[in-house]
Order: structure tokens, then sequence, then C-alpha cells
């Protein structure tokens, strides 16, 4: 396994079904779930998945965290400066509470809708700090992430791995097969080139 420092500034997102629920506390609206949970197994592609490991976002909670709608910025639902977004790891996963501000149209309309069930899938945005590499024995890649910068957290429509993360993995997975390659055609010239030595020795 090879433990690994992507290159700064590559700002990735992650999808996945969420499990939201809504509260109304004496007219006190709110929107809670987990936006990720650690350890369980997100598909790339057939040959490529991710994990999140327990801590990765510890670093990133005392930041500056907004919660969007659909990752679009102009559709801020609350903030961790301004207390109206509340985010926490535990054992499970990155847990959040959003204040649903009622005279903000957008906000009750996606407070509705979760509350329907219409929208139940989250994603965060995010940049990788220090993950793990296991290329398995049927050729398949799996990343462990391990520590993150957080930059937000959204309630979405459709999410889903956008195609610049899936070609950066890919690519990754493919350097990752050719060094393999290269390095058993190595320790194959390098068994033949002894077996060579042995034979003329004798």
């Amino acid at each position: 396994m090879n433990k690994n420092t992507p290159p700064a500034g590559m700002r990735q997102i992650r999808s996945l079904p969420a499990e939201f629920q809504t509260r109304d506390d004496g007219g006190n609206l709110s929107i809670e779930g987990y936006f990720a949970v650690f350890n369980s197994i997100y598909e790339i592609a057939s040959d490529m998945s991710e994990s999140i490991a327990p801590g990765a976002f510890s670093s990133s909670l005392s930041g500056d965290i907004r919660a969007l709608i659909n990752h679009d910025t102009t559709l801020v639902l609350g903030r961790t400066k301004a207390h109206t977004l509340q985010l926490r790891e535990d054992e499970r996963g990155l847990w959040g509470h959003i204040d649903i501000n009622p005279n903000d149209g957008d906000a009750m309309n996606l407070y509705e809708r979760v509350k329907r069930g219409d929208v139940d899938q989250c994603s965060f945005g995010f940049d990788i700090l220090r993950e793990d590499t296991e290329v398995r024995q049927d050729g398949s890649v799996h990343w462990t992430i391990r520590d993150v910068i957080l930059y937000e957290v959204s309630c979405c429509t459709f999410p889903a791995y956008e195609q610049t993360n899936i070609s950066a993995r890919s690519k990754e997975r493919d350097d990752l097969r050719e060094r393999s390659a290269q390095a058993w055609r190595e320790k194959m010239k390098e068994r033949l080139k002894n077996g060579t030595q042995s034979s003329d020795a004798s």
C-alpha cells in the first residue's frame, strides 16, 4: 500500500446517498444528517473505489465551511462561521445540522423537498491532503482518504462523481498499473540474469 500526498489545489467533489431528515422545533426549521460515512465503499468505476477513513475531516472542522444547494455558491443554506451550519465527526461519519432561514425561499423549497423525500442525496467539496493507495491482485485500485480540506457540503438533486474526478483517478490507476508492470518486468529480467549467471558458473 502506498501513501500519497496529492498535488495541492485539486478541488474535488464526492457524492453519496444521504441520511437526511427535517426537524421543526417550535418553528425552528433544520435539515440534519450524514454528509459522509466512514469506511463505506464508494464505487468510482468497476475497477476503482474509495473509502473515507475516520478522522479525515478533523483538521477542517474549525474552518469556514458552507452548506449549499447543488454546489451553487449563490445558494447558501448555512455557514459554520455564522453558526447556521454545525458539523462534527463521530464514529459513523461526518454529521451536519443546517438551520433553515424561513425568509429564504430557496432554503424553504429545499426543506420541503427533503421533508417529502424528493431530495435525499448529498455531496461535499474538498481537497485531498493524504490518502493510501492499494493496487489489488485483480488489478483494481482502492484509495483510502485520510485527511482533507473541506470547503462545502451540499444537498443535491442528482449527485455524481464529476467527470474530471473520474478522469484524474483513471490516470492514477493507469500510472500505478504501468509502474507495477514495469517493476514486474525488471524483476523477471533480474531473475533471468541471475539464472544465466548461475548456469555459466556451473
